[in-house]
């Protein structure tokens, strides 16, 4: 049977997955498009939101945290924040993330795709025709439910709500629901008072980055389409939270 050709509507989506999933989009002849060489790291707003949050503020979050049942780890640096997760990442695991520059910098990244200990489904859709309706459905299908979810946050506020947001969605349905387990890696410079600060910073601060991060790598803006706000997770135990002292990430 011969591929189904996507519509455009389905192709931008496409375009914008394969984006959000931290590669290239495929070019119109179906093969990837290189990312750009030498790309500068995104300029810093001049704003408070990247500063690293008060001990007291830290604190004062990681409690909140852990009066919701989550797991809360404190760490001073990336390197403490590595060791957390892959501690408690199973050996041969099956384990989804999303894009994101904080678990690129920390080294876990690399370490799932790269070490061989662990079963990434990132990488395994990587490898998938993201040229056709077929390859799209297995890619969705895959993405959605893995049994351990390894990502960010947008903001974290003083009473242990999560923000996330994001321009697809393909982050949030694991995070919401369909991961078994979910690890958040998160620097204190995303804690915030409350749920007006989370979107201020969001939209003033981390859309700006976002932007300069997806214009230099694919050409294309991001938006924000879509928030994830959450307040409590329903399954006990299902969430635990990896937070930073020092800054990491946007």
């Amino acid at each position: 049977m011969s591929p189904l050709t996507l519509t455009p509507d389905e192709q931008r989506v496409a375009d914008a997955e394969a984006a959000a999933d931290g590669i290239a989009a495929p070019a119109a002849d179906g093969t990837a498009a290189p990312a750009a060489d030498g790309i500068a790291a995104p300029a810093v707003p001049i704003d408070h939101f990247g500063e690293r949050a008060s001990d007291e503020t830290i604190e004062r979050t990681a409690e909140a945290l852990r009066a919701k049942g989550y797991s809360v780890h404190v760490v001073q640096n990336g390197d403490e924040a590595k060791k957390v997760v892959l501690d408690l990442l199973p050996e041969g695991a099956e384990v989804g993330q999303g894009a994101s520059t904080t678990l690129d910098q920390i080294g876990v990244t690399h370490e799932l795709e790269e070490s061989g200990r662990y079963d990434s489904v990132r990488k395994h859709t990587r490898s998938m025709d993201r040229t056709t309706a077929e390859g799209l459905r297995a890619m969705r299908k895959l993405g959605v439910g893995p049994d351990w979810y390894v990502n960010s946050a947008h903001a974290v506020t003083l009473d242990g709500t999560i923000v996330d947001v994001s321009n697809t969605g393909s982050q949030l349905a694991p995070l919401a629901f369909g991961a078994g387990e979910v690890i958040f890696v998160i620097g204190s410079q995303k804690l915030v008072p409350d749920l007006e600060t989370a979107m201020r910073r969001i939209e003033t601060h981390t859309l700006q980055l976002e932007n300069q991060r997806m214009l230099g790598l694919y050409g294309t803006d991001s938006e924000i389409k879509k928030v994830l706000i959450i307040h409590k997770e329903f399954r006990s135990g299902r969430f635990t939270v990896v937070v930073i002292k020092e800054p990491v990430g946007f």
